[in-house]
């Protein structure tokens, strides 16, 4: 056997009992004894799952990156992590990512492994992963699920979430019989893979790529298109030889990574739940971002036509030509970055075309002038909120009124359909008790369903504000993120009906118009509600998770351990 420096080498190269074990169990699945020969070990980590349908692909490509590995002369070993299924789990995916990342820390840290590539695609997933990944800082490569075909339905695309969004007002409002309704839900998912519009998976796949984290072209190939799995296969070569450069996370990833994630953000119209997860990601890292550094995106043009934003779905813009024709327009905004392929980024544009300008809009021509997300701050959000002005209203972008307002998820659905519910247009609809610590797990309920009767006179938009998040394919008027969150004892959990506030996304604005002797009064008188979880994991999160403006990671995981396990099992 050789005697290399290779992590896999405290595992399988040792020439006594401990080696003996960590052999021969690994021989029982039929390998041969030359692939422990010192050659590179890399770990496939796969959150196949079929309880989460974005991700249910991920077994086919874990065998087209396996295929890549044995090509370069690497030994491939797969294993599972925690899968988060969005669209399934109860009371929030988001609440299980800090799990997940635990889950692929130790795992990868437990294990002999030189390199990792990271299968996932589910909102939570790709996020989880790589925190977890960083926390151990191998060489480590993403491919992504992929999104699903365009959704049918009577002779037209439709796409998943914002469709579901516009439907259901649609059906509340009277405009659509509940019989089309439950028709379109048959159309809506034609294949494995992630939501094809602009949601958070293909948000989080888009900004994988703008980092330099997986191969080009990763971001838009649908999950069913054959160059995926061709994409799978090149990756687990690249994955060898990034282990024989000793090319590491850490090495590929810099404060300019990040600031290139949130300019590709900007430019594809891209989730706000993009915010939490690269602020979790850089405290994994060990790289300085804040709240503020979403700025830099605030005036960078709409590029990519998709929903929510725009018309069209993310298989048009795989056929238009993707991320890197984006990375081309982007030009010298861009900055100089490292990847996994150890260039700088700009090599993914190289040779870019675009193929439909309405699809991915010219910097010329772009869909909207400023699209990058907003950071709003005042007494109301002092450690910040976010708003996404390129899905909202754009007269309601400076709004000032009267707020009416729901202290719980619960009080919400009971009243929000309430033909008498004291609303107009014009109302500020204020939700609170959904941040990270109370719902617990910041769901994505921030886009709240307008009030039943207001959809039946033909309102389609509001100013709603929570500390929850809303789903990277819906739109509206919406303020998010608000921090320190109600549960917390945040401003917002003082917020009562009658109090005006005011809106100002140009000034970067969020205030509550109520004197300070007043809101001390409702401060002293204040409690946080009782928790909803005292065992477990759901305990552990609530005692520890961090409020959005840092990522809502768990206090104790932000940054990472290198130190190489010396203790052996037997």
């Amino acid at each position: 056997m050789t005697d290399d420096k290779r992590r896999n080498r405290a595992w399988y190269g040792k020439a006594d009992r401990d080696g003996f074990i960590h052999r021969s169990w690994m021989k029982n699945q039929g390998f041969p004894d030359h692939v422990f020969d010192g050659r590179p070990v890399i770990g496939i980590c796969n959150t196949w799952s079929e309880l989460t349908p974005c991700n249910s692909g991920l077994r086919d490509l874990a065998e087209g990156v396996k295929r890549g590995v044995w090509e370069a002369g690497g030994f491939p070993v797969e294993f599972p992590v925690m899968s988060l299924g969005e669209t399934q789990m109860k009371p929030t995916a988001m609440l299980f990512r800090n799990l997940l990342a635990m889950d692929v820390e130790e795992s990868i840290r437990a294990y002999g492994i030189d390199g990792v590539v990271l299968l996932g695609g589910c909102d939570k997933t790709t996020p989880g992963q790589l925190m977890g990944a960083a926390s151990v800082d191998l060489p480590t490569i993403v491919v992504s699920s992929g999104p699903m075909l365009n959704g049918k339905w009577q002779g037209k695309d439709i796409g998943s979430g914002t469709d579901v969004w516009k439907f259901s007002e649609a059906v509340r409002a009277g405009e659509m019989t509940l019989q089309d309704f439950m028709a379109a839900e048959s159309g809506m998912s034609r294949s494995k893979g992630v939501c094809m519009t602009m949601g958070t998976a293909s948000t989080m796949a888009s900004i994988v790529e703008a980092m330099g984290l997986s191969l080009p072209t990763n971001a838009a190939l649908p999950a069913v298109d054959s160059r995926r799995m061709a994409l799978a296969h090149m990756t687990g070569k690249r994955i060898v030889e990034m282990v024989e450069e000793e090319l590491k996370l850490s090495d590929v990833v810099s404060r300019e990574s990040f600031e290139n994630a949130i300019l590709a953000n900007a430019a594809v119209g891209g989730s706000t739940n993009a915010v939490v997860h690269l602020l979790a990601i850089a405290g994994r890292v060990g790289i300085d971002l804040s709240l503020d550094d979403f700025e830099l995106g605030s005036d960078v043009p709409l590029l990519v036509n998709c929903m929510p934003s725009g018309q069209y779905l993310m298989e048009d813009f795989c056929y238009a030509g993707g991320m890197p024709v984006v990375l081309k327009e982007l030009g010298e905004m861009m900055r100089p970055a490292r990847t996994v392929l150890g260039g700088d980024i700009g090599v993914y544009a190289d040779g870019a075309e675009c193929w439909n300008e309405d699809v991915i809009r010219p910097m010329s021509n772009p869909l909207k002038p400023a699209a990058g997300l907003r950071v709003l701050r005042g007494n109301l959000a002092p450690q910040g909120a976010i708003i996404k002005p390129s899905a909202a209203t754009e007269s309601l972008l400076e709004h000032e009124a009267e707020a009416y307002v729901f202290e719980s998820i619960e009080e919400f659905k009971a009243n929000i359909d309430r033909e008498d519910l004291p609303v107009t247009k014009d109302t500020i609809l204020v939700l609170k008790g959904c941040g990270p610590k109370g719902y617990p797990g910041m769901p994505e309920v921030g886009n709240m369903p307008i009030p039943a009767r207001l959809v039946k006179e033909g309102v389609r938009d509001m100013v709603r504000l929570s500390d929850a998040r809303m789903s990277g394919t819906a739109y509206g008027t919406v303020v998010l993120h608000i921090s320190p969150e109600a549960q917390a004892g945040g401003t917002l959990a003082l917020v009562k009906t009658g109090d005006r506030i005011r809106l100002s996304a140009s000034e970067g604005a969020l205030e509550l118009l109520v004197d300070e002797a007043e809101l001390e009064t409702r401060r002293a008188a204040w409690a946080p509600d009782p928790a909803h979880y005292t065992r477990g994991y759901a305990k552990m999160y609530v005692d520890h998770v961090l409020q959005a403006d840092q990522g809502a990671d768990l206090d104790f995981l932000v940054g990472k351990d290198t130190r190489p396990v010396t203790r052996e099992s037997h």
